[in-house]
């Protein structure tokens, strides 16, 4: 298998930039996923490397609703700081439900004497992406991947 189809691990070298082409994110280690709708990246990045092979590069513009979503200001919420403990930082992630719903991941945005603040929206939510992908490598995935429904 030399190009992205349903069934395929994928290695990808991925830029991130804001709306305005600042960047977020890139240079790392490459994203590797397994293609075919198993949620490793998002939709559209999929959709657009599908048929693509090794040294490919595909780029998109991405409003909020095809990346991480609105924002969402339910989300954020004030709280007692002694409900989570010593050791509380800003940056720091909790895990927690609310008013009887699911647990979500929360991140610290700030801290009071007794108080602090979590937000529940992903840290790009409500921004357009600038997305530059080059697929990196492209080889089928095991059995053991597909059950999974991951790579690696």
């Amino acid at each position: 298998m030399n190009e992205v189809a349903a069934g395929a691990v994928v290695s990808i070298a991925v830029e991130l930039c804001d709306g305005q082409g600042a960047l977020l994110q890139g240079g790392g280690a490459p994203l590797v996923y397994l293609h075919g709708g198993y949620g490793g990246v998002l939709a559209p990045i999929e959709q657009a490397l599908e048929g693509r092979r090794p040294g490919a590069t595909v780029r998109l513009h991405l409003e909020p609703e095809h990346a991480f979503g609105e924002y969402d200001a339910a989300l954020l919420r004030v709280e007692l700081r002694s409900r989570y403990g010593d050791g509380l930082e800003v940056g720091m992630e909790v895990e927690d439900a609310f008013d009887g719903g699911a647990p979500r991941m929360y991140t610290v945005t700030d801290l009071a004497e007794d108080k602090v603040v979590l937000d529940g929206n992903h840290p790009l939510a409500g921004m357009a992406l600038r997305v530059s992908c080059e697929v990196l490598s492209v080889r089928a995935a095991t059995e053991e991947e597909l059950r999974r429904g991951e790579a690696g």
